[in-house]
């Protein structure tokens, strides 16, 4: 946890997670700061998607606590998480094609504590993501790779979060709008929402970040500040093709307990 910071708004602490006998989550910590964008990147099985599953409720956890806002939500189904303002942008997106693109975004407003507020909400989308309100008509399944994403993210801001999980946001996007999809994580950011985001597109998700975590066989293998991971030598070496550390680059550090 960085020094100094306030108190996170998202804090877990000794996270464990089985898929029936099998443990793929092992006493994971990690804190999330308001404001901030923090990152959880590592190798394919690692149990990143398995950890944000666990936040939203997807998943229950065999041990730990999930404080969220200083409440301790592990106990809580998915619905009640939601309306304690957390929400999920699932990987590959999991739109309703056969719907259209606003039909689909109100489906992010569906808990009774949001409709009231449905009309607000799409214009705040509408103005984040001009694109989609061009296509509100359109079926979300005829949109491209990246309005789909933008579609994704959308419904997500309807439920209004103050933590948005997003995980992989930009898997299977051409180059170009991977730069627009992180583009619009440091908008969010700004209107207030904080951000748990897991990538495989590692730089660019330190790019974005403010802190990092990385996740390796279901463990917090290291942990610092997303410059600190950018210069380390193991994330150097296993993440980013080698190259060596810069001159006066702090490693980070290893994840406690």
């Amino acid at each position: 946890m960085p020094d100094g910071s306030p108190a996170p708004i998202l804090d877990i602490q000794n996270l464990e997670v089985s898929y029936g006998a099998v443990q793929v989550l092992w006493g994971i910590s990690l804190s999330v700061m308001k404001g901030q964008v923090a990152c959880i990147i590592g190798p394919n099985g690692a149990g990143k998607t398995t950890t944000l599953n666990t936040i939203i409720g997807v998943l229950r956890p065999t041990r730990g606590r999930i404080m969220l806002e200083g409440q301790d939500i592990a106990g809580l189904p998915p619905h009640q998480r939601v309306q304690r303002h957390i929400a999920l942008v699932p990987e590959g997106r999991q739109l309703w094609p056969g719907m259209s693109v606003e039909d689909n975004l109100k489906m992010g407003a569906f808990p009774p504590a949001f409709r009231s507020r449905v009309v607000a909400s799409l214009e705040g989308v509408y103005a984040m993501f001009p694109r989609l309100k061009e296509r509100r008509h359109q079926l979300a399944g005829t949109l491209s790779g990246g309005e789909q994403q933008m579609c994704a993210i959308g419904r997500g801001l309807m439920a209004e979060p103050h933590l948005l999980l997003l995980d992989e946001p930009s898997l299977g996007l051409a180059p170009i709008l991977v730069d627009e999809i992180f583009k619009f994580v440091g908008e969010i950011v700004k209107h207030g929402v904080t951000i748990l985001l897991v990538a495989q597109n590692i730089d660019y998700a330190l790019e974005v970040s403010n802190y990092g975590y990385v996740m390796e066989t279901g463990r917090i293998a290291l942990q610092g500040s997303s410059e600190m991971l950018l210069h380390d030598p193991h994330v150097q070496e296993a993440y980013l093709g080698g190259g060596a550390e810069e001159p006066g680059a702090q490693p980070a550090q290893p994840a406690q307990g």
